[in-house]
């Protein structure tokens, strides 16, 4: 496992994406003083899924910033999701956020799983 830099983003965020995010947290009074919390877990279709949630830091987090966006991911899903980026897109067909991770050998059809 590499060594992960905090300085480093562990993910990228698409214009669109961020804008989606700021949007979203808004337009929600809970939202204030949080952040996108991405994390993987076992679960899914392929055997890890990804996770989002607006949240706090908490100890262990590597929290840092892209697109004016606070991004929280924890050092265990760091390894997972490092040179990821995150789109959305809100097309009548395929609309909601992808993850698009270098480090998944498969990933289901749902875009939601993985296996690395």
């Amino acid at each position: 496992m590499s060594t992960i830099n905090q300085a480093d983003p562990v993910v990228t965020l698409t214009e669109s994406a961020a804008e989606e995010i700021r949007g979203m947290l808004e337009r929600d009074p809970a939202g204030a003083g949080k952040g996108l919390r991405l994390f993987v877990e076992q679960g899914g279709c392929s055997g890890m899924q990804y996770g989002m949630e607006f949240a706090t830091a908490k100890e262990g987090d590597l929290p840092f910033e892209t697109q004016g966006v606070t991004v929280l991911v924890d050092a265990g899903s760091a390894a997972f999701l490092r040179g990821s980026v995150v789109d959305f897109s809100d097309s009548l067909n395929d609309s909601g956020f992808k993850i698009v991770n270098p480090n998944a050998r498969r990933s289901c059809g749902c875009g939601k799983s993985f296996e690395t």
